[in-house]
């Protein structure tokens, strides 16, 4: 088994920290994450699973969209973003306690699991979700209708994808090996994904069974017209890469190939790469659309997410494509990015942000009107709750260009955990800031706001920084106490 890697989020700390200042006694990290995970698993846990934030007297819980006492996100953050970050920190300290913690969380997994094999948003143990949706454990006593309830599985939002993630982390720790409830519901997770797979290796947003083995294999095209208002059709079976879906998926299917050794796993991730060669618009637009119907045109999902090209999941299937390269060698997923950067340096916005979405052929950025959704090319009256205009893209795409720089052995030893101690040492500093920062935050309860909020969110971006320096520290050995000396 390789050391799980940590793909860690970007923090932003006062310019007065900085790793020569001080270097955190690990074991004084560790308590500050005991007293954390103590916090959530006494006082947030439901049935070990996590809401996405609380009230500070722990009145309500929210998920997206919902409240009450009884809810578990499986939307990150939430369930299974910090049930990953509890797997982390035990692979960091050796500590029962967040292995402890980690099954648990698993467990309130295991009772969620739909029938068709993957998560719903978020589920209420209350017992009635129980009555609206169709689970593996009703199937598993004997109750194999569904009726009218819900078996569909949701890959929107990285919800099934982190689902597995987390599973697969931890079902692979030799502590877990003969748990068989957990072995089993990451199997049929994992064997339930695979099937959704469509033939020309794209999934769609939803799925309560496999995928039609009929639809074709085709390659990408511009609608002859299209709607200019909100058709108010189902979506759901499209084929999606909104919400950088696909790219989440082929992550889980790399990271499934690292640890299982099963080149189902693999092909699955290539067959993906395929689709994304196949669904690049042709010119005048080499980039990619957020959604397709089955004959590959750019369609609606939502009333806000019209037919386009988009100035976001372009670029994240770019990076998906690359990072495909860097594990196959083949060079096939590369021949698209140059046509996408060149749309990409043509398609910025006068203020150097790009549009989230532009017009199919004449590539004009297309905008909302608030509270009326009437699509316009104006965008002095957006609505508030989507990125219509993006900030982050001439950040990323210059990060991709730089990443295309290296060379490809470079970027392979990148994503396996460090061998040496020196190399430990180096990631325990690369975190000092993050961890002064989380030490400094965390309340005297054990936990951290965003707001006047509890926050999963603020748990796992903290969380994850400690961990990362206690296992720095931790093996980086004479390396790391010579640098916490200096």
């Amino acid at each position: 088994m390789k050391p799980l890697q940590f793909l860690f989020t970007s923090l932003t700390l006062p310019l007065a920290l900085s790793a020569a200042d001080v270097w955190p006694d690990p074991a004084e990290v560790t308590m500050a994450m005991k007293k954390a995970t103590s916090f959530y698993t006494e006082k947030l846990a439901v049935h070990g699973g996590y809401a996405s934030s609380w009230e500070k007297d722990l009145s309500q819980a929210y998920v997206e969209g919902k409240k009450g006492r009884e809810f578990i996100s499986i939307q990150p953050p939430g369930t299974t973003t910090v049930g990953l970050s509890l797997v982390r920190a035990y692979l960091a300290t050796g500590d029962q306690q967040f292995l402890k913690a980690a099954r648990a969380a698993a467990g309130a997994l295991i009772e969620s699991q739909l029938a068709s094999g993957g998560w719903p948003a978020e589920f209420d143990f209350s017992g009635e979700y129980d009555k609206k949706f169709h689970l593996r454990r009703q199937v598993l006593a004997g109750d194999t209708q569904a009726g009218k309830r819900s078996a569909y599985s949701t890959l929107d939002d990285n919800k099934t994808q982190s689902a597995l993630l987390f599973l697969l982390e931890l079902a692979h720790l030799p502590e877990t090996q003969d748990d068989q409830a957990l072995q089993e519901c990451l199997k049929v997770g994992m064997d339930s994904l695979l099937g959704a797979q469509y033939p020309n290796g794209a999934w769609p947003q939803q799925f309560d069974a496999p995928a039609d083995s009929a639809t074709p294999v085709i390659p990408a095209r511009y609608p002859a017209d299209w709607p200019r208002t909100f058709p108010h059709e189902k979506y759901v079976s499209f084929y999606t890469l909104n919400d950088h879906n696909m790219q989440k998926i082929v992550q889980l299917l790399l990271r499934a190939y690292d640890l299982i050794k099963e080149e189902r796993y693999l092909n699955s991730a290539k067959k993906a790469g395929d689709f994304f060669i196949l669904a690049q618009m042709p010119e005048p637009q080499p980039g990619w659309a957020q959604q397709y119907n089955h004959q590959m045109e750019p369609v609606w999902a939502r009333k806000f997410e019209p037919p386009c090209v988009t100035g976001g999941e372009s670029l994240s299937t770019m990076e998906t494509l690359y990072e495909l390269y860097v594990v196959t060698g083949d060079e096939k997923y590369l021949k698209p990015l140059p046509a996408a950067f060149a749309w990409y340096e043509r398609s910025a916005l006068p203020d150097g942000l790009y549009a989230r979405f532009y017009e199919l052929k004449t590539n004009k950025p297309l905008f909302f009107v608030k509270d009326t959704y009437e699509l316009v090319y104006t965008d002095d009256n957006l609505p508030t709750h989507y990125g219509f205009k993006l900030d982050y893209v001439t950040r990323d795409l210059a990060r991709l260009k730089e990443q295309m720089q290296r060379s490809r052995e470079e970027l392979l030893a990148k994503r396996h955990a460090p061998d040496t101690e020196k190399s430990w040492t180096s990631r325990a500093k690369g975190a000092v800031d993050k961890t002064v920062q989380a030490l400094k935050s965390q309340t005297a309860e054990g936990y951290w706001l965003k707001g006047d909020e509890i926050d999963a969110g603020e748990f796992v971006r903290h969380f994850n920084a400690m961990a990362a320096y206690v296992e720095g520290a931790n093996k980086g050995g004479e390396a790391f106490a010579k640098a916490q000396k200096r």
